[in-house]
């Protein structure tokens, strides 16, 4: 809006207050009055406007002076933007030129480079063809010398090749399975170690025979009877034969049965504590007597279950157990056979990670067939197997009873944690008894089984029986043969021989090669 027109407004407006106020006045007071105050308020609008004319025209010039200062200001910060970007893009080009220079001094580099390669190609080239035909005539020269064509160097080349990898790779896999072995004896001996030190059990020899003590020679007659009647009765009535002879106050008792062994002797105490001897006295006492050896044998398989810390057997199986106590393996009574394999089971399985209980379970019953075996044909181990699944032992337990000796496939860790404790157990200094004539033989046997293989220069059974070193002759056997012959030997010692624990085959291939310096 201008100056003018705003002048004009203000006037407008201005003139119209003082018409206004006039009339105003006009209407309530004089007309004279109402001149003077027109005249006045023309002169004080005259006033008025001159004033306004004055401030529009300062504030015109002020906005004058500031549109001025301000397109100063911009036309400055636009020359100096200018001059910013005239620079920028004066370096750019300046940056550009070396950029250009530098990819033109590289690219004549280039260019030399190419034609370096290009000729060292054809140099290339050139040798090759040469060597080419130099190796062509070479080895035609060669097949001429060798009277052998190419493929037939080829082949006969990697036949050695061959030959020699295969040599490396059997000592290699040899001297790993040989570390694999070392490792695996070492830790073997350390946990069988740790359970055998942490096991300690009795052993318990046994015979066939039982001494009884009498209080007198005159029992012995007593004990006859009047035309051995009392005798008879008594041997009847037990299975037990009584030997009475010159031995001062004493009758000993024989028989292959230890329970009617122990029912006997039972009976023949209870008959001399009592003093009445006669055959109805005697059937009396035996009838007792076995009751008595029957609450025993419970008593005992309860007690050995409660030892082991197993649980849950059923009864008829705590009863066979029982009857273990009077049954003996080479002298070693059996029941503490059994109790000490389940503690050697359940130690070697807890140093392994594995189940201890059923570890501990088998163990116990892994011997549950000799009870009944003089009633039931077949190994022991088969038919404690039966006896155990007919009573509802789990399948891995009925499996390490009938694998302890090896009759089955072993299905678990455990099974052949028995196997081990079972060995163990029977191999003790003290635990088993063997008379002189069966120990010479077994050796013997040994022997005679080792030198019966060709190859063999000597054998010698060593250890009491527990090892056989077999010396082989080097030219005859070869190392891969010496490791068939071992396990040759090792399957006829499990078939033809019975032994307790384990017989280690050991068969040693030496080579010496001898010269004389002159």
């Amino acid at each position: 809006m201008s100056n003018e027109q705003i002048t004009i407004i203000v006037t407008g407006t201005v003139t119209l207050l003082v018409v206004s106020a006039i009339i105003l006045y006009l209407t309530k007071s004089k007309l004279k009055q109402a001149k003077d105050i027109l005249g006045t308020a023309e002169t004080e609008s005259i006033r008025i406007v001159e004033d306004s004319k004055k401030e529009a025209e300062a504030l015109k010039k002020e906005v004058s002076l500031e549109a001025k200062d301000e397109a100063f200001r911009l036309k400055t910060e636009a020359d100096k933007e200018i001059r910013e970007r005239r620079n920028e893009v004066q370096r750019l080009e300046r940056r550009t030129i070396q950029k250009e220079e530098s990819v033109d001094k590289k690219m004549e580099q280039l260019e030399k480079k190419e034609e370096l390669l290009s000729k060292k190609i054809q140099d290339l080239a050139l040798k090759e063809t040469q060597a080419e035909e130099l190796l062509a005539a070479r080895r035609t020269e060669l097949e001429r010398i060798a009277g052998l064509t190419q493929e037939e160097a080829k082949a006969l080349l990697l036949d050695e090749v061959r030959a020699e990898v295969q040599r490396e790779l059997t000592l290699m896999v040899k001297d790993m399975e040989s570390r694999a072995k070392e490792e695996a004896d070492k830790k073997a001996r350390e946990i069988i170690t740790t359970s055998i030190q942490r096991c300690a059990a009795d052993h318990v020899s046994e015979t066939t025979v039982h001494v009884v003590t009498l209080p007198n020679d005159e029992m012995k007659g007593r004990i006859i009877g009047r035309e051995g009647r009392n005798i008879r009765t008594l041997e009847t009535l037990t299975g037990v034969d009584l030997i009475i002879d010159d031995t001062p106050e004493a009758v000993i008792l024989s028989s292959f049965d230890p329970i009617r062994r122990e029912v006997a002797r039972l009976t023949l105490e209870k008959l001399i504590v009592d003093g009445r001897i006669h055959p109805a006295r005697i059937e009396e006492m035996v009838e007792k007597s076995k009751k008595d050896v029957e609450n025993e044998i419970k008593e005992e398989g309860e007690q050995a279950s409660f030892e082991v810390g197993i649980h849950g057997i059923h009864p008829e199986l705590l009863k066979l157990l029982g009857r273990l106590k009077f049954r003996t393996s080479y002298g070693q009574n059996v029941l503490k056979h059994s109790i000490e394999v389940a503690n050697l089971a359940g130690l070697m399985a807890s140093e392994l990670g594995l189940d201890v209980t059923l570890a501990k379970r088998a163990g116990l019953l892994h011997d549950i067939g000799k009870a009944v075996d003089h009633e039931v044909e077949g190994p022991h181990a088969l038919i404690g197997a039966d006896l155990a699944k007919k009573f509802h032992e789990s399948a891995l337990v009925v499996n390490a009873i009938g694998a302890h000796h090896g009759d089955v496939e072993m299905m678990s860790m455990e099974a052949v944690l028995v196997q081990a404790a079972d060995a163990i157990s029977a191999a003790r200094p003290g635990a088993r008894r063997e008379t002189l004539e069966n120990y010479i033989k077994r050796l013997q046997k040994l022997e005679e089984i080792a030198n019966s293989y060709d190859g063999v220069e000597k054998s010698y059974a060593i250890q009491a029986g527990r090892e056989i070193r077999i010396i082989v002759k080097p030219e005859v056997v070869d190392d891969a043969g010496a490791m068939h012959m071992a396990r040759s030997i090792v399957k006829r010692i499990e078939e033809e021989m019975e032994y307790p624990g384990q017989i280690k085959i050991n068969v040693i291939r030496e080579t010496r090669s001898v010269d004389y310096a002159k």
